[in-house]
């Protein structure tokens, strides 16, 4: 093991260890309101230089050979899914006045980032972890509402029910192949004996629970909808692309075969259909974000049906079109003194009248996530549904696109209360959000450069 080569390969995980470090050091010696946020703002955007300089320039390595390693498309995934925690980092200020907020998201970053470059079952769990167990303590740290304890308990209790059946999932498999590499996960997704089936379904289904696809959702709007808007934005974003990359990099080069075909392809599409079902009937945004990000996992683990060598490109692509009109979308909330009347789709009403900038901002979001040419969302989709139809599976592409135009009407339904709808009574905060208006242009600035030049984009992934 090379020293200069753990430092080089794990750059951008030190620099948020750093971070991590300065930050509890700033809260120990009572400076944390002041500079927290200065210090997480900077070790991620560090970080995020770092794996895309690495990665840009070819980069690979194995400082860990069979446990971690790197390669050009790790390193670019890393940086983006570091580059969406600055816009949630900006939008923190307004919520959270120490330096909490940032060491627990810093840690929560750490182990999204080592899912990206696990190469073993035991490393995969340690990224899980760590990345899941900070986000249960986010769920209840601002306390805005009543249901905040509750719902960072069930969010406790979904995590602690995929952490079982993901180890006991690794066990079976450890038990018919001898091996916890990644590599014996795509060996037993095409093996025929019952031990090595029960073992990949296990770990699928543990994926299924992180990624809140149907029926193992229920709790999840919850604890969406309970969180402060930062933290709603970093579960809908991060939390989600870090569960799906390490999905892909799991599922390897292998090609799907009956009867996991079969399961990979009916829970997603399910998911797709209720989740903008259930999302049409939901009062508050926040809510409806949380179906909506149910569906769009359904999307994302319709791309597994794809060939091998276009799934990382198509999921990375999602993840970023997806990430970035989420983020825009909280971003540009308008700010309220009551949390759980700021988001209320009926307060939304008249809103362009009111914030034409706010109104135009989540338009454009609503407008791509709901997959409408130009908007990067629609190339998203189209990438994951082309994927299908090429490795042979016209029928699932035209279902899960039937159950897309589904979520065309929720979508719509926020326009409407926005631009077409008499001005509702809400009181004027007077709160200056300077931070959440950079965090929104930057989002606006990056979308329109994946709408814009999306095969450069894709070039790059």
């Amino acid at each position: 093991m090379n020293s200069q080569t753990v430092l080089t390969a794990m750059l951008p995980e030190h620099l948020l260890l750093l971070g991590i470090v300065v930050v509890i050091g700033l809260e120990i010696a009572g400076r944390g309101r002041r500079a927290s946020l200065a210090v997480a703002l900077a070790c991620v955007a560090a970080a995020a230089v770092a794996a895309a300089m690495l990665g840009l320039d070819g980069y690979a390595a194995a400082p860990f050979a069979g446990q971690f390693s790197v390669d050009p498309s790790t390193l670019l995934v890393k940086a983006m899914v570091l580059a969406f925690a600055l816009p949630v980092l900006l939008m923190s200020r307004d919520e959270f006045a120490g330096g909490e907020f940032a060491a627990l998201l810093l840690s929560s970053l750490y182990g999204v980032c080592l899912l990206q470059s696990a190469d073993s079952f035991p490393t995969l769990f340690l990224g899980l972890e760590l990345m899941s167990l900070p986000v249960y303590v986010l769920v209840l740290l601002a306390y805005r509402r009543p249901q905040s304890a509750e719902a960072a308990l069930k969010y406790l209790v979904l995590g602690g029910t995929a952490t079982a059946m993901f180890l006991m999932g690794a066990s079976l498999l450890y038990g018919s192949s001898g091996s916890l590499a990644s590599s014996a996960f795509a060996h037993a997704l095409g093996a025929s004996d019952s031990l090595s089936r029960a073992a990949v379904v296990l770990v699928i289904l543990a994926f299924f629970l992180k990624a809140a696809i149907v029926p193992f959702h229920a709790w999840a709007p919850d604890a969406y909808e309970a969180a402060s808007v930062p933290v709603t934005a970093y579960m809908a974003t991060i939390v989600k692309a870090g569960v799906l990359l390490a999905v892909v990099r799991l599922f390897g080069q292998a090609r799907l075969a009956s009867p996991m075909l079969e399961l990979i392809a009916a829970l997603p599409l399910v998911s797709i259909v209720w989740g903008n079902l259930a999302a049409m009937r939901q009062p508050s945004l926040r809510r409806m974000i949380a179906y909506s990000s149910i569906a769009h996992a359904g999307y994302l683990f319709y791309a597994l049906l794809g060939d091998a060598a276009g799934r990382l490109q198509a999921v990375a692509f999602y993840l970023l079109a997806y990430g970035l009109m989420n983020l825009l979308a909280f971003a540009a909330l308008p700010a309220a003194a009551d949390d759980s009347a700021r988001d209320r789709l009926e307060n939304l009403k008249g809103l362009f009248h009111r914030a034409p900038f706010a109104a135009l901002m989540l338009g454009a979001a609503m407008l791509s996530l709901a997959g409408i040419p130009p908007f990067p969302g629609f190339v998203a989709k189209f990438l994951i549904f082309r994927n299908v139809v090429a490795a042979g599976h016209p029928v699932y592409a035209v279902l899960g696109l039937v159950g897309s135009y589904l979520g065309i009407y929720f979508y719509l339904r926020v326009i409407q209360f926005m631009f077409m709808s008499a001005d509702a009574a809400v009181p004027d905060t007077g709160a200056s959000r300077r931070l959440a208006l950079g965090a929104s242009l930057a989002c606006l600035a990056a979308a329109l450069l994946v709408a814009v030049f999306p095969g450069w984009v894709l070039t790059r992934l």
